[in-house]
């Protein structure tokens, strides 16, 4: 996994019923883009991320708008 500042970092909800928490990276602290990453998520808690399994990057150009993983009205993305 490989970040850099400004990605969002999307972890999917590993329980019926959990939602997904979607957060800006802020820092990143391994080396070449690795983790562990410095998250700022959208309820405005911030801490030291070692993403798992369910979890993956999102870069900055996929969420302008007209990109594939670019946010749509309604909460829904396109191509996914």
């Amino acid at each position: 996994m490989h970040a850099t500042i400004g990605d969002r970092l999307h972890v999917h909800g590993n329980a019926v019923g959990r939602a997904d928490r979607i957060g800006e990276i802020l820092e990143v602290r391994g080396p070449d883009g690795t983790p562990p990453y410095v998250v700022r998520f959208d309820d405005g808690h911030t801490g030291l991320i070692f993403p798992g399994p369910d979890a993956e990057i999102e870069t900055a150009a996929a969420a302008l708008p007209g990109h594939a993983g670019a946010p749509v009205p309604g909460g829904r993305r396109q191509g996914w």
